[in-house]
């Protein structure tokens, strides 16, 4: 598969699951699963940038751009990276609030279900992603390379995200209580998530320079 059908199918598996998400989310009162159906609608927009730049790309140069656009790729992972990293400042903002707060009543089965799922969802895109095979050198941090990184990184998060809300509902559901988790797994995946976007940004700055 080229990069671009890899690409598409992630983007088809983040729209299937985000009616779900923010759905289930709010019926369950589930701060975790919502945020990560806001980050899933994130995802496709992200998508959306890396797909529109790998077509830029890879355009032939015209008159009026005669080195055509090198660094659209280059550009649309520092835009997925970065939108990544302010989610998840957000998410973990949310989480202290409810945590300092209070957190009211979660419903865990809900919770378990449509995490578990999203979390087989999201592995199999971040394996679809993983086989990226259009470049004998992978460890070359081209604009390309870089761009599908991004959104491997936000796939993989996703998944770990998901499997771990998923725990945290099965947690509440056998012991009837314990709701704290799931603010808890919400910061806890925030912070993960944005120490490993940070050095993935950090790639980004030093192949645009």
């Amino acid at each position: 598969m080229s990069r671009e059908q890899r690409l598409t199918a992630v983007l088809l598996l983040n729209l299937a699951l985000v009616a779900a998400l923010i759905v289930v989310g709010l019926a369950a009162h589930s701060l975790a699963v919502f945020a990560a159906g806001a980050d899933y609608l994130a995802d496709a927009a992200a998508i959306g940038v890396s797909l529109l730049a790998i077509w830029l790309a890879s355009r032939p140069p015209t008159a009026s751009r005669p080195q055509g656009y090198p660094r659209a790729t280059t550009i649309a992972a520092l835009v997925n990276a970065g939108w990544l990293l302010i989610l998840n400042i957000v998410i973990a903002a949310a989480a202290i609030q409810h945590l300092a707060a209070g957190v009211h009543r979660v419903e865990g089965l809900p919770v378990l279900i449509v995490s578990a799922v999203a979390a087989v969802v999201m592995l199999a895109g971040a394996l679809i992603l993983g086989g990226d095979s259009d470049d004998d050198d992978h460890e070359r941090a081209d604009g390309d390379e870089l761009n599908v990184k991004a959104v491997l990184l936000d796939t993989a998060a996703d998944a770990a995200a998901a499997a771990g809300v998923a725990v945290s509902g099965a947690i509440i559901l056998a012991v009837g209580g314990a709701y704290w988790l799931d603010p808890a797994v919400a910061l806890l995946i925030a912070l993960v998530v944005g120490y490993h976007t940070l050095k993935l940004l950090r790639k980004i700055a030093a192949a645009l320079r």
